[in-house]
């Protein structure tokens, strides 16, 4: 493996392999080094435009001295000794914007615990919401990075040196970055709240695949069995469909097109051709002839198919009024704070709170609800009221 001290591009002070190790005894190695180390830095580089499950083309991990560029396409290639890296829970695993990367080491049996995002961590640290790594790398290391490779097709092989360089400064200037929010977050007493979050991100339910549960992601609009039953089914059917032929889910089916067959329940394939949300031509294809059956099948008892779902008590909608207010103290909030308002609260949330003292949403938990929360409440009981000093809006006590 080549060795190279530093290349444009990727942090100074590495040993740096811009070769990227192709034999499991060239990775063991490798991870016998990272082994040592505190936290590890991991990104990846994978495909999936045109399939339900992505391509894993790259990976890339460093240390505070230490990276390599990992190619899973390689013969032969084992990438246990890797996956051990990250289930060792005595390593952080450090990434940036996690989710889709964490989607596929779970996929191959190894959770990144503990785990630290510098994305959701800028949050908290006053860069705003989700802000991207280009200007996370501009603002606390005062480097500019060269995104000219972005939109590389990995799985091409061989990749060139400016690829290569692309892929690994991805890593090597998160560790770098790493340390700074997290001395940075814990002298503001905020490294719990990141870490907190870190559960949500880690939880294997998150990424589940299983089709039976397929339908939980969406959002029924009816509650008669007759339609639950086809909701399910139709998108159990597609869940199917999509990994069986390892396609996107929306060109199997658009997430529309689950809700209309649910109202119009078709069970003859010719119908199918009726909805406006359904391709031309599905009901005469093998996947129109699939789901009518299945169609056909629940129908036939929609009552043992359906879910038993509790149906919404009507409720008066939340004050618009009220909802605004809390739009203006949550912004008042997080600007005073430097927390971004996406990661304490969305206008769901304040639309509960709206309605009920006692919402179950998150902004009302732990150090939202110190932060937040408890003001939301004052506000809405005309404990404490916002007034404009100069261009900030400030939280002020009314005296009873």
């Amino acid at each position: 493996m080549s060795q190279r001290s530093c290349h444009d591009g990727v942090a100074r002070g590495y040993s740096i392999g811009m070769t990227p190790i192709t034999t499991t005894d060239a990775l063991i190695e490798f991870c016998e080094r990272l082994a040592k180390a505190p936290f590890i830095t991991v990104d990846t580089e994978f495909m999936r435009e045109t399939t339900y499950w992505p391509k894993l083309c790259l990976i890339q991990a460093a240390s505070a001295t230490d990276a390599a560029i990992i190619d899973p396409l390689a013969e032969d290639m084992d990438l246990e000794p890797f996956l051990d890296l990250l289930r060792d829970e005595s390593i952080i695993k450090v990434f940036h914007a996690a989710r889709q990367d964490v989607e596929i080491f779970n996929r191959l049996g190894a959770m990144p615990k503990p785990m630290f995002d510098t994305q959701v961590a800028a949050m908290a640290a006053g860069f705003g919401d989700q802000v991207s790594y280009e200007a996370l790398v501009r603002q606390m290391l005062r480097q500019e990075l060269d995104k000219g490779s972005r939109f590389t097709d990995w799985a091409r092989r061989p990749l060139s040196d400016a690829q290569l360089t692309y892929a690994l400064g991805d890593v090597t200037h998160l560790a770098a970055l790493y340390p700074k929010l997290r001395d940075r977050l814990q002298k503001e007493g905020r490294l719990d709240w990141v870490m907190s979050e870190m559960g949500a991100l880690t939880d294997p339910a998150l990424y589940d695949t299983t089709p039976e549960n397929a339908w939980k992601r969406l959002k029924p609009k009816k509650f008669s069995a007759k339609y639950l039953a086809a909701f399910v089914a139709v998108a159990v059917w597609r869940e199917r469909a999509a990994q069986e032929r390892d396609q996107p889910r929306g060109r199997i089916l658009k997430d529309e097109g689950i809700d209309e067959i649910a109202v119009q329940a078709p069970t003859d394939p010719d119908a199918f051709n009726r909805l406006r949300s359904v391709p031309k031509g599905f009901g005469g294809s093998r996947l129109g002839l699939e789901l009518a059956a299945e169609l056909k099948r629940v129908l036939a008892d929609p009552e043992a198919h359906a879910p038993k779902l509790e149906r919404p008590a009507h409720s008066q909608p939340a004050p618009p009024s009220v909802v605004e207010l809390l739009k203006v103290l949550l912004k008042a909030k997080s600007d005073n704070a430097g927390v971004a308002t996406k990661l304490i609260a969305n206008v769901a949330d304040l639309e509960k709170i709206a309605i009920d003292d006692n919402a179950d949403v998150e902004a009302m938990k732990g150090w939202r609800r110190q932060l937040f929360g408890e003001d939301a409440l004052k506000l809405k009981k005309g404990e404490i009221a916002l007034v404009l000093n100069g261009s900030r809006v400030e939280v002020v006590e009314i005296e009873g």
